[in-house]
C-alpha cells in the first residue's frame, strides 16, 4: 500500500476498520424476488435519493445503469440508517430500532417486505460487498444516540469513518477498483465529505444537540461551545473555520489519486461527488464563514457549470 501524502496518525484507527471487512470471507446469496418487485424497489430508492441529495442523485446519475442503482439503494440503506435515530419517536429506543434493522438486512427473505432493505440486499449480492461495512455504518450511527461532542478531531476522524468512509467502501465495490491500494483513499475521502457536512450544518446539528467540533480546536481559537449555541459571526470563529476548511480541502486533495484506481465507467462519478461537495466550502467561504444564517450550498447551475472540467480531470487521473 502506497500513499502520496504521509499517513496522519489519526489514519492508522481508520485503516485497521477498513481492512477488516475484507478478511472475511461472506457468502452473497441471490435474492430471489420477482422482477417487478425489484424493479419497484429500486424506484423507491431513486426517488429517495432524489429527495434527500440532489448532489447524490446528480452524481450517481453519471454511472451505468446498474451501478446507478445499486449506488442509489447504497444512500437509501444509509439514509433509513440515519433516520431510524434522527426521526426516532419519542418513547422508543433508536438502538432498539437498529437492532432491528440490522436482523433484517442481513437476512434477504425479511429483505422482501422493505423496498430499501430489497433493493440493498440485491445491490450487495449483486457487487459483492463486503456485510461487514454495513456492520460499521450502523455502529457509526449508534453514536449519536449517546455521543453530542468530540474531544479531538482524531475522536472525530474515528466518527466520520462510521458515517461516510463506511458508504466509501461500499460505493467502491459497486464502481469497482483495480487494486486494495484504493482503500485509503477512500477512507480519506469519506472523512473530507463527512467533514464538509459538519461545517455545513453547524447550526442545524446544534438544535438537535450535537456538536461536531473538535472541542480542543474550538479552545485554542478562543470558542466554546456557548458561542457556537449564540451564532456570532466574530474573527475568532472566522479563523477557526478557515482553519478547519484548510484542512478540509486538504483531505480532499489528498484522496484525488485514488480515483485512478476506479474503473473507468465510475471515476466521473466518484470524481463529480467529491468537487461538488467541496464547492460547498467555497459558499461558505463566499458567505463569511456564516453558517449560522442558513445552509450552504451550491445551485443547480453551479453545479452542472463545473461538470466539463470534472469529467475532463477524470479521464487522465495521475497516480504517483
Amino acid at each position: 500500500m502506497t500513499l502520496d501524502a504521509p499517513l496522519q496518525s489519526w489514519e492508522y484507527q481508520l485503516l485497521a476498520w477498513a481492512q477488516e471487512p475484507l478478511q472475511s470471507l461472506a457468502s452473497h446469496r441471490q435474492v430471489e424476488t420477482d422482477d417487478r418487485l425489484l424493479d419497484a424497489a429500486y424506484r423507491y430508492c431513486e426517488d429517495l435519493t432524489r429527495f434527500h441529495s440532489r448532489t447524490f442523485f446528480l452524481a450517481s446519475g453519471l454511472l451505468p445503469l446498474q451501478k446507478r442503482r445499486a449506488t442509489r439503494a447504497l444512500y437509501a440503506f444509509c439514509r433509513i440508517t440515519d433516520n431510524l435515530v434522527d426521526d426516532c419517536p419519542p418513547g422508543v429506543n433508536p438502538l432498539d430500532l437498529l437492532t432491528a434493522w440490522r436482523s433484517q438486512i442481513a437476512d434477504p427473505h425479511a429483505s422482501a417486505y422493505n423496498p430499501v432493505a430489497l433493493a440493498w440486499a440485491d445491490a450487495r449480492s449483486r457487487f459483492h460487498i463486503p456485510p461487514g461495512y454495513a456492520e460499521q455504518l450502523i455502529d457509526g450511527v449508534a453514536r449519536d444516540v449517546k455521543q453530542k461532542r468530540y474531544a479531538t478531531f482524531s475522536d472525530l476522524a474515528e466518527y466520520s469513518y462510521g458515517v461516510a468512509s463506511t458508504v466509501g467502501l461500499m460505493a467502491m465495490h459497486i464502481i469497482g477498483f483495480r487494486t486494495e491500494d484504493a482503500v485509503p483513499y477512500a477512507v480519506k475521502l469519506g472523512v473530507a465529505l463527512q467533514m464538509t457536512n459538519i461545517l455545513r450544518d453547524v447550526a442545524e446539528d446544534w438544535r438537535a444537540g450535537r456538536v461536531y467540533l473538535p472541542q480542543d480546536e474550538l479552545a485554542q481559537f478562543g470558542l466554546t461551545d456557548a458561542d457556537v449555541g449564540s451564532g456570532i459571526n466574530d474573527e475568532r470563529w472566522q479563523a477557526f473555520m478557515r482553519f478547519q476548511i484548510d484542512r478540509n480541502r486538504q483531505l480532499y486533495a489528498d484522496s484525488r489519486p485514488g480515483i485512478a484506481m476506479l474503473n473507468a465507467d465510475g471515476r466521473f462519478a466518484i470524481a463529480a461527488a467529491a468537487e461538488l461537495y467541496r464547492a460547498i466550502l467555497d459558499t461558505i467561504e463566499a458567505r463569511q464563514m456564516n453558517v449560522f444564517a442558513g445552509r450552504s450550498s451550491v445551485s443547480s447551475w453551479g453545479k452542472i457549470r463545473r461538470l466539463p472540467q470534472i469529467w475532463w480531470q477524470s479521464r487522465t487521473p495521475s497516480v504517483e
